[in-house]
């Protein structure tokens, strides 16, 4: 069975239980995503399932050909292409279509994507510093770190030292996060928290298991 399923962050909103307590979710548009490559341990060394979503205007003739391979000659315009670990191969092919029903209400699920990109962030905003003192004749180094490196031995500053740079745009992943409704018709998935990413991202999610947390 397929583990997890590629969608695109729609917002945030709230949802009202039978109690009519409020609960931050994300929705995501889960899917459908069509099987482009199946990798298999007697030519590849693993199991995974490759999965097509989304559409794109114009593929260029490398793309085109790829996805004619999997038996989707009429569907030319697959976006994003990603590789989804699977139990097994079995009962799966190439050209099918997998929506948000492989999820079901109260699943725990973890959500991959890529974290908004901030630019240049100073060590307050980027590692949480408290910054320097704001007395005692302190009057330029409010938001500065402090000292990175000895003077004398070893006279130098080690690799790894948090500083000022770029921060955000990387891959994050949340865990355990709790699907609070699906609707597989229109492949909508609402999950409890937020999710990384800004509305309109790529996302992963994928079933929480033992192996992969």
């Amino acid at each position: 069975m397929i583990q997890a399923l590629l969608g695109r962050k729609l917002g945030m909103t709230r949802i009202f239980d039978e109690n009519g307590a409020v609960t931050a979710s994300t929705l995501v548009e889960a899917g459908p995503c069509f099987i482009i490559q199946l990798r298999t341990p007697e030519r590849d060394g693993y199991t995974a399932v490759q999965l097509g979503f989304g559409e794109r205007p114009r593929p260029n003739r490398p793309q085109k050909g790829h996805l004619k391979k999997a038996g989707l000659p009429e569907r030319q315009n697959v976006d994003a292409l990603r590789e989804v670990p699977t139990d097994n191969l079995e009962d799966l092919e190439l050209g099918a279509r997998i929506d948000a029903s492989i999820f079901a209400q109260g699943e725990i699920v973890d959500v991959i994507g890529t974290s908004k990109g901030k630019g240049f962030g100073g060590v307050v905003k980027r590692h949480n510093f408290s910054g320097g003192p704001k007395t005692h004749g302190q009057s330029d180094r409010w938001r500065h770190s402090g000292s990175v490196g000895s003077g004398t031995t070893p006279g130098r500053t080690f690799k790894g030292m948090r500083m000022a740079g770029h921060l955000g745009a990387a891959r994050t992943t949340v865990k355990n996060l709790r699907i609070l409704s699906v609707d597989p018709e229109r492949n909508l998935v609402a999950l409890r928290g937020a999710i990384p990413g800004p509305k309109g991202g790529l996302v992963i999610i994928r079933k929480s298991t033992p192996e992969l947390t």
